[in-house]
């Protein structure tokens, strides 16, 4: 199965945006499962529905994390791989997308604004931001 599939699957499941994206790729890189979703949680909906980084974003920015990140303090050169991966992922979902601001992809205050209505923008639109962010992790590091 592909991983846009795998991971649009799992947030059509019953988990958030950024538990989809992160999740999908954890165990590629040493993470188990049950520790990504936990860990990645808070992310979804814009950080904890603040509307901010979009989940899927913050999903993948994990995933570059865990392939690339720096984990010697000296390591200048993986934080700086690390960074520079973050930064052309932005650029394209951007592309893609216009933002990488939850509340903006959405339309929506999720803290604010009407529930049913915001439940129905989250299932139009946080799927393509799912399948987006995985597809765009595929061009990077794979």
């Amino acid at each position: 199965m592909a991983k846009a599939t795998q991971a649009v699957e799992c947030f059509h499941s019953g988990f958030n945006c950024a538990q989809a994206v992160f999740s999908t790729y954890s165990e590629e890189f040493g993470l188990d499962k049950e520790t990504a979703l936990k860990l990645s949680c808070g992310l979804g909906a814009g950080m904890g529905r603040l509307g901010h980084v979009c989940g899927a974003v913050s999903g993948a920015y994990l995933v570059i994390g865990l392939k690339y990140g720096q984990f010697q303090p000296n390591d200048k050169e993986e934080k700086e791989k690390t960074y520079a991966m973050v930064q052309e992922f932005s650029k394209r979902f951007e592309e893609r997308n216009g933002t990488t601001i939850c509340r903006d992809l959405l339309g929506v205050d999720l803290l604010q604004d009407d529930k049913v209505f915001t439940a129905e923008r989250i299932k139009e639109v946080c799927p393509k931001m799912v399948q987006d962010a995985t597809e765009i992790i595929e061009e990077l590091l794979f």
